[in-house]
């Protein structure tokens, strides 16, 4: 009898999980198990009255690189091809990013000519910064704060308006607390292996191995910055879905795991409340601190271990605007800290993607809400009610935006926990767990973003690689 795999999780990593383990050459049965009805786990896509489609979590998907091109490559192997809407680079969503600072919005310098200009909120063109980045000596720490790296390297603006932007956008975090190793590993690989950022990432580590197909040939040709689904990108879990059906995947929804417990034989014994299945292998696609309260306790290392992986909150506000205009055209802006506690960004969606507006005059944009101030409410037990979050981001796009009329339709959903925080020593945490697994021989295999990346592309690389330890295959192309 062929051994079973249950997968813990419906967001995309164990989709992407159970996918990879389903088109195996022997095939394992696999058990997708979801705690709630629906698929997809922070992907989610909504349809307004009108048509307009508005993303409740991620809102694009970056094409670049070996993990860009194997997501692309499952696109079109789940037949959604024609389901993309490319940014091409030469789109003013790829071209135009935006600092919101000192009560303006600022273009981010853009190519090799930006570097040598006077770019507010800068008080020197960027070039001295990179001139400084190239003198620096390499760092001695096995880990460092982003902020304290980047400060070190490329001076404190950079490190307070540029990588602190880019830590709210990215994590929804403080630059101060989050680590350079676990957070931007290409940034510190590039100042340990060529002693200096910039270097490093012109050099590149070497042309890694991709996938081919007509849509990452495309996707290279067009140099696209990112890409969409045109019904949503909550299309792209709803078609794995299907897929995994189509090839004798068992989906159960609605099925919240109660506890694993060791069998003698060494198999898992997995919970369900009044029920309960045998697997030969689990895969966790949860995140680490709700499988540290599922985990036996002989496994109690390594259920402290993933305790202490956190994660925070954060609140999105979609607003659609009848017959109103941006003051600029790209692809958003970021805030740092400095300037707002509270709001960590707002995407300009009917520039990159005017093709899910609905309405021809409807004009759509999402505010990102969160950092300190949020965690600051949740830990005092506040009401976090959505009219709360529609005014402050109502008064955001009013204010940064110049946007004032109120909008024709909004959205609020509050994600709860739903970004981890690699902070200093996140590295050690990964060592720990992995060793642990090793040592004890565990049938648990670890995925999903509370590990090594939170985008969705690194999301479903996680559970490509999960799914190949299981198989006893090397992660590959």
């Amino acid at each position: 009898m062929g051994r079973t795999v249950v997968v813990l999780g419906g967001g995309i990593s164990g989709l992407a999980a159970s996918y990879h383990l389903s088109r195996a050459p022997s095939p394992p049965k696999v058990v997708l198990v979801e705690g709630s009805e629906r698929l997809g786990g922070w992907i989610r896509s909504a349809r307004g009255p009108d048509g307009a489609i508005f993303e409740l979590g991620p809102r694009g998907i970056r094409p670049a690189g070996a993990l860009g091109a194997r997501t692309l490559l499952m696109v079109s192997e789940l037949g959604l091809d024609s389901e993309v809407l490319p940014v091409r680079g030469d789109h003013p969503a790829s071209k135009n990013r935006f600092l919101y600072v000192d009560g303006a919005l600022h273009p981010l310098p853009s190519g090799f000519r930006g570097l040598f200009c006077r770019s507010p909120p800068f008080s020197k063109p960027l070039f001295w910064a990179g001139l400084r980045e190239l003198t620096m000596p390499r760092g001695k720490d096995p880990d460092e704060s982003v902020h304290s790296f980047a400060q070190r390297r490329l001076g404190p603006e950079v490190a307070s308006l540029a990588m602190d932007s880019l830590c709210r956008g990215v994590f929804a975090g403080n630059s101060r607390e989050l680590s350079i190793r676990s957070c931007f590993p290409s940034l510190f690989q590039a100042e340990q292996t060529h002693r200096s950022v910039l270097l490093g990432l012109l050099l590149g580590a070497g042309r890694s191995p991709q996938p081919d197909s007509a849509l990452i040939r495309q996707a290279r040709a067009e140099r696209w910055s990112q890409w969409s689904l045109r019904g949503g990108l909550e299309t792209l879990p709803q078609a794995l879905n299907a897929h995994l059906t189509s090839r004798g995947v068992s989906v159960l929804r609605g099925q919240p795991v109660c506890g694993l417990s060791l069998q003698a034989e060494g198999c898992w014994k997995v919970s369900l409340g009044d029920s309960s299945l045998e697997a030969d292998h689990v895969i966790s696609a949860v995140p680490a601190s709700v499988l540290s309260k599922l985990l036996p306790p002989e496994a109690a290392p390594l259920a402290h271990t993933l305790s202490t992986i956190h994660a925070v909150s954060v609140a999105v506000v979609n607003l659609q605007y009848r017959g109103a205009c941006l003051p600029v055209q790209g692809f958003g802006h970021l805030v740092p800290s400095s300037e707002d506690p509270v709001i960590l960004g707002i995407v300009y969606d009917s520039v990159a993607f005017p093709e899910q507006d609905g309405s021809p005059s409807g004009l759509r944009v999402t505010v990102m809400l969160g950092g300190s101030w949020l965690q600051t409410l949740e830990a005092r037990g506040c009401v976090l009610s959505q009219e709360l979050f529609q005014q402050v981001a109502e008064k955001a796009v009013a204010t940064q935006l110049g946007l004032k009329e109120p909008p024709s339709h909004c959205l609020v959903h509050l994600h709860k926990n739903c970004i981890p925080q690699y902070k200093l020593g996140h590295w050690q945490k990964l060592e720990s767990a992995t060793q642990y697994l090793a040592a004890q021989k565990l049938p648990l295999t670890l995925a999903g973003a509370s590990y090594d990346g939170v985008a969705v592309n690194d999301c479903i690389e996680s559970g490509r690689q999960a799914a190949a330890r299981v198989l006893g295959t090397e992660p590959n192309i």
